[in-house]
């Protein structure tokens, strides 16, 4: 009796258990079939990433202050930390200082050239004198030569009217070599002044240089966008090109993930894509697919099987649309896991799963 009891308990138990696990296999059952991708589909998983830009020193110098937090929220243009100016500051004031001598130097150029050419200006008169005195001292000569011949005055006359002639002349020849000294001068002062100009231009161009220096000194923001973590700390000392801040592009949001050969070769660049993420199920999210890898993501051996090549993988990037973004920016973050579903074939529908609370 007690053996049939026991019985009847082990029948009762299994049947228990293998309605049980008929209702859990129903269950299962409709989950799965509910998310069941129909021909012309294929998705994979992966993480939803942007673009990231360091925030980093143009010159080397001591980091100042850092004006955001990590995961803050930053806009184009935002400052984001300074760098210690102190010693630019410094070389500002110097190179206005060269600057000052520098103009102070073409003012002295000018004036020697205004001297040169009125010294230029004396000779030319010089020369006007030089050579009237020439031209009656030869004339007085012509006269007194004949006279001289017919007795009519004395040779002594003569050799006068002579000696008078060729001192006129040599005169005239010191005056004309003194006016081109003159014009020589005036071109070297000239050179003074094209090189005090200079000057002046090499001392502004040192100026805006160490003025955008330190314009450079203030990190700004190149893009919207998050502040992720951060490289250094203020009072830090840094080489050029050191790196500051790390934040990423949130007008750049994408989800990379993968598909075996058969499938990526079927993928469009441009081809329609959706995104769901597992922090938030219930949303399907909008995306194209912007990029497929051209070769798979190991090196396959030399020779490969039908097989071997049907394992490769190949990776997919579906982008988000920036206007979508725009909109929800404050709530995009980097690292969420989730599915991407990519529409192989262009005149297939989008199982209902993926069609209801479609963000827009």
């Amino acid at each position: 009796m007690a053996e049939t009891v026991r019985s009847r308990r082990g029948l009762v138990l299994w049947g228990v258990a293998g309605v049980l696990l008929l209702l859990v296999a129903w269950v299962a059952w409709q989950r799965l079939g509910a998310d069941t991708l129909p021909a012309g589909f294929a998705s994979g998983n992966g993480r939803i990433e942007a673009t990231a830009i360091d925030i980093s020193t143009k010159v080397a110098g001591r980091l100042g202050d850092i004006l955001v937090d990590e995961g803050d929220f930053v806009t184009a243009g935002q400052a984001l930390a300074r760098m210690d100016t102190a010693q630019l500051e410094a070389q500002l004031r110097q190179a206005r200082a060269e600057e000052r001598r520098a103009r102070i130097g073409v003012e002295t150029a000018q004036s020697l050239v205004r001297q040169r050419e009125a010294e230029e200006r004396a000779a030319d008169a010089v020369v006007a004198q030089r050579r009237a005195d020439n031209d009656a001292a030869q004339r007085q000569l012509a006269r007194s030569e004949p006279l001289a011949r017919s007795n009519t005055i004395s040779q002594s006359v003569l050799d006068n009217d002579r000696a008078a002639a060729e001192s006129a002349q040599a005169a005239l020849a010191a005056a004309e070599a003194q006016f081109a000294a003159a014009e020589a001068a005036i071109s070297a002062a000239k050179a003074l002044v094209v090189d005090a100009e200079a000057a002046v231009d090499a001392a502004a161009a040192a100026i805006e240089s160490i003025e955008a220096d330190i314009d450079d000194s203030t990190l700004r923001a190149p893009r919207d966008g998050r502040v992720q973590y951060r490289v250094a700390q203020p009072g830090e000392v840094l080489a050029a090109g050191g790196r500051v801040l790390n934040m990423v592009d949130l007008g750049d949001v994408y989800m990379t993930f993968f598909l075996p050969t058969a499938q990526a070769g079927r993928v469009a660049i441009g081809a329609e894509a959706r995104l769901v993420l597992d922090a938030a199920p219930q949303w399907v999210i909008p995306a194209t697919v912007r990029f497929v890898a051209d070769v798979a993501q190991f090196t396959p051996r030399t020779v490969e099987t039908e097989e071997e090549r049907q394992k490769l993988m190949f990776r997919v990037r579906a982008q988000v649309p920036k206007d979508l973004l725009r909109r929800y920016v404050q709530y995009v973050k980097t690292g969420l896991p989730g599915m991407a579903y990519v529409r192989l074939d262009s005149d297939a529908e989008w199982p209902a799963f993926l069609s209801a609370n479609l963000v827009q």
